[in-house]
């Protein structure tokens, strides 16, 4: 039985480049009839263009996952932290991340 659970066990390999993470601001998800797509994107202030910075590709099964998994971990943050504030009153994000508005 044991041998058994070896076999199963699958190893995960994390590089030091992938482990540094890449930070993201906005996520674009978008979907077909066999995929979900999600685009992280780094949005920065005063900077009219932005950049995909990683791309994951997900079928509905390991979206629906994701999204558990997601929730689960949420739960277990806020359990721990409190409740996460979030601007639901802003209909897009926030261009100026807040702080005051650019002037020339």
């Amino acid at each position: 039985m044991e041998e058994q659970a070896q076999e199963n066990q699958l190893n995960i390999e994390l590089s030091e480049e992938i482990a540094e993470g890449i930070f993201s601001n906005l996520a674009i998800i978008t979907h077909s009839n066999t995929e979900f797509v999600l685009d992280f994107i780094r949005v920065m202030p005063g900077i009219p263009k932005a950049k995909v910075k990683s791309r994951i590709i997900l079928t509905p099964e390991h979206a629906k996952r994701l999204i558990n998994a997601m929730q689960d971990n949420i739960e277990k943050f806020e359990a721990i932290n409190g409740r996460i504030k979030t601007q639901e009153e802003n209909a897009g994000f926030p261009m100026t991340f807040g702080g005051p508005t650019a002037q020339a």
